[in-house]
C-alpha cells in the first residue's frame, strides 16, 4: 500500500466504524424504548407479503422494504448535492444517522399512533429490532445502488418499484407520506380494498 491510499483506508475504516456505531445506537435507543428485538411470533421470516399481517415491519424484509431502498437512492441523491466534496462513505455514514433517527422517531407513541390512523396501518405496533436495522441495511442498500449506477436507471428503479408496490398492495412510500401529511378519503378508500 503506497502513501497515497493509506490515508483513504483509515478514512474508510472510519466511516465503516461510524456506520456500525450508529447502528449499535439505534437498536440501543430502540430497546431502551421498549421494542422487542424479534417478533413476538418467536419465529424469523426474510420476507412477509401479507400487507395486513400482524408479523408486517417485524420481520427481516416486507414491502415496506423497497421505501427504504428508495430512502437511501433518495439520501445518496441528496447528499451528493449538497456535500458534493465529502467522500462517499462519510455520505453514507450521514445517511445512516439521517435514517437510524427516522427509524426511532418512527417507534415513538406519537408516529405509532399517526401511523395506525391509516387504513393499512390500523394494527401497527411499531417495528421490532431486526426489522428497524434491515431497514437501515435496506436505505444502504439503495444508498450503494444510487452511487453505482446511472441516475437514469436508479430514477427508473425507484419509479418502477413505487408504481408496482402501490398496485400490489395499496402502498408506498409516496402513498405513506401523503397519509402521514393529511389523509385522503379517496386514498383511504383504495387501501382500505386491498385483501
Amino acid at each position: 500500500m503506497d502513501i497515497a491510499q493509506k490515508p483513504a483506508a483509515a478514512s474508510s475504516r472510519v466511516a465503516w466504524t461510524v456506520v456500525v456505531g450508529i447502528m449499535l445506537v439505534q437498536a440501543l435507543v430502540l430497546h431502551g424504548m421498549g421494542r422487542i428485538w424479534l417478533c413476538s411470533c418467536g419465529t424469523i421470516h426474510l420476507w412477509v407479503g401479507d400487507i395486513r399481517s400482524v408479523e408486517m415491519s417485524q420481520q427481516v424484509t416486507d414491502w415496506y422494504t423497497f421505501s427504504h431502498i428508495i430512502h437511501g437512492i433518495l439520501f445518496y441523491g441528496l447528499l451528493r448535492l449538497l456535500l458534493p466534496r465529502l467522500p462517499v462513505l462519510s455520505r453514507l455514514a450521514i445517511a445512516v444517522g439521517i435514517e437510524a433517527a427516522w427509524e426511532i422517531a418512527e417507534n415513538t407513541p406519537w408516529v405509532i399512533e399517526a401511523y395506525r390512523q391509516q387504513a393499512l396501518a390500523r394494527g401497527y405496533v411499531g417495528d421490532s429490532i431486526l426489522n428497524s436495522l434491515s431497514d437501515t441495511l435496506s436505505m444502504m442498500t439503495g444508498f450503494a445502488l444510487a452511487a453505482l449506477l446511472p441516475w437514469r436507471v436508479i430514477f427508473a428503479l425507484a419509479v418502477v418499484m413505487e408504481v408496482v408496490v402501490g398496485y400490489l398492495v395499496h402502498d408506498n412510500l409516496t402513498l405513506n407520506v401523503l397519509n402521514f401529511i393529511h389523509r385522503f378519503p379517496a386514498i383511504e378508500a383504495w387501501q382500505s380494498a386491498v385483501q
